[in-house]
């Protein structure tokens, strides 16, 4: 495996790249994906040569982010091209050992005359590219845009053909990014990568039990710490409950990062074996973070 230079991207792809493999990475627009493939490019690059290959920017407007992340090794080597067979001549020709293509929607090979983005021309796109990793044994990074439900854009076939599938996601307005594995041939799924938003770019955050925990000088009540198991990886949670007389007919059951169905559950266990009687009572739950 080759060491990206980011150990929580690492922690995901189950200790690094391998040679040969294609990985897909997925997430909302704006999220980070560009800024966290390009900081590992650049780390990567340092060591072995490495392809960027921009189908969205100009050459130019990678560069400026580049330089705006403080990543200034000056080894990457960066094009901007959304022909597929352009992009495979330069990989073979600079011998490079990594290649990453942003993005697959962008991209369109000469095998079909689709308009890129569609089904059918990222399928095409994507084959070539997994044709050309598995013959050459280089590593390929693909990223890939994600519906309105949150699911990659472009056929199902997509995450089948790759051997690592990987999704970047956030919550609204927060700076956390968590990367999960959904996919991985070569390591551990549902492993996560847990990352900050800074102005140098994306941070690790290497303890991310202090995301989910609120801080108190002394014990509160309705409040208790947890340990919850993501992949590999124990995390301390805090959970949050309130219970109060209710303010209408009918009483109010609120979950927050927590299921409903098991709050009603767990409900229903503490009236029958517990004696305790929420029937009346508005109850919040509500997971920190």
């Amino acid at each position: 495996r080759a060491a990206s230079g980011i150990g929580e991207l690492d922690r995901v792809l189950g200790g690094g790249l391998v040679a040969g493999s294609v990985t897909l990475l997925g997430g909302d627009p704006g999220i980070g994906k560009s800024t966290l493939l390009l900081q590992a490019s650049d780390a990567l690059s340092r060591e072995r040569p490495v392809l960027y290959a921009s189908g969205e920017e100009s050459v130019r407007q990678v560069a400026l982010r580049a330089s705006r992340l403080g990543l200034v090794s000056g080894t990457l080597r960066l094009m901007a091209e959304t022909r597929v067979e352009a992009i495979l001549e330069e990989a073979v020709a600079t011998r490079v050992s990594v290649l990453v293509a942003d993005s697959i929607q962008t991209l369109h090979t000469d095998l079909s005359e689709s308009s890129p983005g569609s089904a059918v021309q990222v399928r095409d796109s994507a084959a070539r590219l997994v044709r050309f990793a598995k013959e050459s044994g280089t590593a390929v990074l693909i990223i890939g845009h994600v519906t309105k439900e949150g699911l990659i854009a472009g056929p199902r076939i997509l995450e089948h053909m790759v051997d690592t599938v990987l999704y970047f996601e956030s919550d609204p307005g927060s700076r956390f990014r968590v990367v999960r594995a959904v996919k991985n041939r070569y390591g551990a799924a549902n492993e996560i990568g847990v990352f900050a938003m800074a102005e140098q770019g994306l941070k690790e955050v290497r303890n991310p039990s202090a995301i989910f925990l609120s801080r108190h000088d002394t014990p509160v009540p309705g409040s208790v710490v947890t340990v919850a198991r993501e992949g590999s990886r124990p995390l301390l949670v805090e959970l949050q409950a309130l219970v109060d007389e209710a303010q209408g007919l009918s009483p109010r059951r609120v979950a927050v990062g927590f299921e409903s169905s098991r709050l009603a559950l767990l409900l229903a266990v503490l009236h029958r074996h517990g004696g305790v009687s929420t029937s009346g009572q508005d109850v919040f739950v509500n997971v920190v973070g």
